[in-house]
């Protein structure tokens, strides 16, 4: 075939993913946005579970795309951090995606290229693999460690959550993983962090950046500065965990007392609420914290409109959706050096803060804390960075023109490698 030009012409691609939802969150929903705009570029069949909480079945949701859909396991539906963990009906659909995508060849349908979006973890394998196809996988990340000295914080978990320590040695040893990273002709990867974890690959295997996050379109700008007034309004938005950091970013609101008119809006909720409202009394900040608990879309978009820095110190975070969110409001960030708010925020929108311990970790926000404080024009310029950099990089027209060109550089080498095997010269890319 000729691919001297895939990017202009119309592919049939087989697209992969654990749940598809346009009204949905998280995974299912970053799956629904790659699918409907790719579906408007190419001839697109989508393998997908049908999901047992009753959420809209695919079809409806994406004119125009071939859909395939499987059940779901109903037996851990109750269980949902469980389930999200672990996937326990993934083994099924990776037998029913590779029997289909088998039974199609045979038939003599062309499939020019698969590409796997979901699951995003790096734990789960390809039913891609070995089938003759080229295919790529991605956005992956996660299986990121919790930093030693933080462990004590932890406290009881549940024994599934124990599972992530397993992560780095099947990267290295199981030997589904390896053949489906070390055949992809290409990987979308959430953060540098990620070829860290899969170690040396293959030359043929691209490796290319892409967070699974995205914005549609720029929220307004917003007309009155931020930090100014005599306050400053530091905003966290997220899942109350402990990985996330907000008892680090409480701890550092203790130790700038001397700063008036600071405050923090905790928007989200999770199993470390309590222990951070009681950190917040014990060290007697809970005056200039307010939790607001979940909020609808509506109101954390106003929440975002109207705080002058987003605090996020999640020390575990594979990608990051909030911080792009913020960083589209023009919000200056303060994230964790790690995982991907450490590769999505440079030093032009934002502090990237080490997590070695938790006493060096508040120590350190507080510091960058003090230093916006002092310096609305820091604010300002930062701000206006990070909103420039999601209009160039993380807009979805972006994305998906990146991958598109990624199609064409996966297939170019594909064909080039069929006419080096069979003593041809390859064709111009």
């Amino acid at each position: 075939m000729n691919i001297s030009n895939t990017t202009a012409r119309r592919l049939k691609i087989v697209l992969m993913a654990s749940g598809v939802d346009g009204g949905s969150v998280g995974e299912c929903w970053v799956a629904f946005q790659w699918t409907r705009r790719l579906g408007q570029i190419h001839d697109v069949t989508l393998l997908t579970y049908r999901r047992s909480n009753g959420a809209p079945v695919a079809p409806p949701q994406l004119p125009g795309v071939r859909v395939i859909e499987w059940p779901d396991i109903p037996l851990f539906e109750k269980w949902e951090r469980f389930n999200a963990l672990l996937k326990p009906g993934y083994v099924t659909f990776c037998h029913r995606a590779r029997k289909w995508i088998k039974d199609q060849l045979r038939s003599g349908e062309t499939i020019d290229l698969i590409h796997q979006i979901t699951p995003n973890a790096l734990r789960y394998p390809s039913p891609a693999v070995g089938l003759g196809v080229p295919f790529i996988i991605g956005p992956r990340g996660g299986c990121l460690e919790t930093p030693r000295n933080f462990d004590a914080d932890f406290g009881k978990v549940p024994w599934y959550t124990r599972l992530r320590k397993t992560d780095r040695w099947r990267l290295r040893h199981d030997p589904l993983l390896r053949r489906t990273y070390s055949q992809a002709g290409a990987i979308l990867a959430m953060a540098p962090y990620v070829t860290e974890l899969l170690g040396p690959l293959p030359p043929r295997v691209e490796v290319e950046m892409m967070p699974d996050v995205g914005v549609m379109q720029l929220p307004p700008e917003r007309s009155q500065p931020r930090g100014e007034a005599g306050r400053l309004r530091l905003l966290f938005v997220g899942r109350v965990i402990r990985s996330k950091g907000l008892r680090d970013a409480i701890r550092a609101i203790a130790q700038l007392k001397d700063i008036s008119g600071l405050t923090l809006d905790v928007v989200g909720e999770g199993e470390d609420m309590e222990p951070c409202r009681d950190e917040a009394s014990a060290l007697g900040v809970s005056d200039r914290i307010t939790f607001h608990g979940r909020k609808p879309r509506t109101e954390v978009d106003a929440f975002y409109a109207n705080s002058d820095v987003f605090l996020f110190p999640s020390f575990r975070e594979p990608s990051g959706g909030v911080v792009v969110e913020a960083m589209s409001h023009g919000l200056p960030m303060i994230v964790a050096e790690r995982g991907g708010p450490g590769f999505m925020v440079d030093e032009s929108c934002g502090f990237r803060v080490p997590a070695s311990n938790p006493e060096q970790f508040a120590s350190e926000i507080a510091t960058c804390i003090r230093k916006l404080s002092q310096n609305p024009a820091l604010i300002a310029s930062m701000g206006k960075a990070a909103r420039e950099k999601i209009r160039r990089e993380y807009m979805w027209d972006v994305k998906v023109s990146r991958v598109n060109e990624l199609y064409s550089r996966v297939l170019a080498r594909c064909e080039a490698s069929k006419r080096a095997e069979q003593g041809k010269p390859a064709l111009a890319t």
